[in-house]
């Protein structure tokens, strides 16, 4: 499975979002492939992606794609990511 996080400013934000993203899928046991990018490569780094994970400014700006996208409102909440990643996954 493929995660993208994604960030409008560069990835310090959309890293931090993956980090949070691994620790939960790795207590949930669910093996994933998640990366962090920048909105403006969304287009390269998100082929073939299942899940985006992004903030609510940024949800307009990602356009059409086949993948979930899930809004995090609080990127250091692992219960909300938790709980969007498992509603995602079901």
């Amino acid at each position: 499975m493929k995660i993208v996080a994604i960030c409008g400013a560069g990835i310090g934000s959309s890293g931090i979002l993956k980090v949070n993203a691994e620790r939960v899928l790795g207590r949930l046991g669910i093996q994933a492939d998640v990366t962090a990018a920048h909105l403006a490569t969304l287009d390269r780094d998100a082929v073939g992606a299942q899940i985006i994970l992004t903030s609510p400014e940024f949800v307009d700006a990602i356009g059409k794609t086949n993948a979930d996208v899930i809004v995090v409102h609080n990127y250091f909440d692992t219960a909300e990511l938790t709980r969007k990643l498992q509603d995602a996954l079901e």
